[in-house]
């Protein structure tokens, strides 16, 4: 017999389980990073017993992506979003090797822990934080996802986070085929994971490096900065159009 779907109270209003975003679109640039300062940055925003490690593409280096989204049309209205994620190790699983790593990345099922993650609107903030523990925080957004060079910009209490542009990549196939991602979150000494399926995706773009990145004044600039980033990233992608569903999540600690 079917479970019935759960339900959360954000803000007065009842959402129920999966929530589903019907139509978005993103772009995202995938920097390597010093896997030592990536490391640090996670211990200093998650639980100490935490064994999240950062995938490791090559001796001393993991990754970093950093995305805009917009959300059209979903569960929890429209709004936008500025992602800063760490690609890490499945937990209690035995260390990756580089070129495992790479094929993950390549596959598209790297498992993800989203450390920073700015939106600009309330309701979204709080059922991100409720929800899934998503580190939600407010701030205010400029992004041109309709031209073939994309652009972002992002802000918090008038200082810049990050200004983003990425240059158009090779067409890729469209894409019907659920693909489900793990997600981590920590907030409040509490660990998550998050399942997160992609159900559709269209009008995606790729390429080698393609992104350029200008960080300001904001101090989640300021950490990016101690992250070591490449000079150029590793690659680019955009997408036109996705519809995804968040599962309720599970406590890891």
């Amino acid at each position: 017999m079917p479970q019935p779907a759960s339900t959360h109270d954000v803000l007065g209003t009842t959402v129920t389980m999966p929530v589903e975003i019907r139509d978005a679109r993103c772009f995202v640039a995938g920097f390597t990073a010093d896997a030592a300062a990536v490391t640090d940055a996670m211990r200093s925003a998650g639980s100490p017993a935490t064994e999240l490690r950062p995938l490791r593409l090559r001796p001393g280096r993991t990754m970093c992506m950093l995305v805009f989204v917009d959300y059209i049309d979903g569960d929890l209205g429209p709004y936008n979003e500025f992602g800063v994620c760490f690609l890490v190790e499945e937990p209690g699983q035995t260390a990756t090797s580089p070129l495992s790593a790479l094929r993950s990345l390549a596959r598209g099922d790297a498992r993800a822990l989203i450390h920073h993650l700015p939106v600009d609107g309330d309701f979204t903030l709080a059922a991100g934080r409720g929800i899934w523990g998503f580190p939600k925080t407010l701030a205010d957004f400029d992004v041109d996802h309709d031209s073939p060079t994309r652009h972002g910009r992002v802000s918090a209490d008038g200082h810049l986070i990050a200004d983003l542009t990425i240059r158009p990549g090779i067409r890729m196939p469209d894409n019907a085929e659920d693909t489900v991602l793990n997600a981590y979150s920590q907030l409040d000494g509490v660990v998550r994971m998050t399942p997160w399926k992609l159900t559709s995706t269209a009008g995606t773009r790729t390429r080698l490096g393609g992104a350029r990145l200008t960080l300001g004044n904001h101090p989640i600039a300021d950490e990016l900065r101690t992250l070591r980033l490449s000079r150029h990233a590793l690659m680019t992608t955009s997408v036109d159009r996705l519809t995804m569903t968040f599962e309720d999540p599970t406590t890891i600690s």
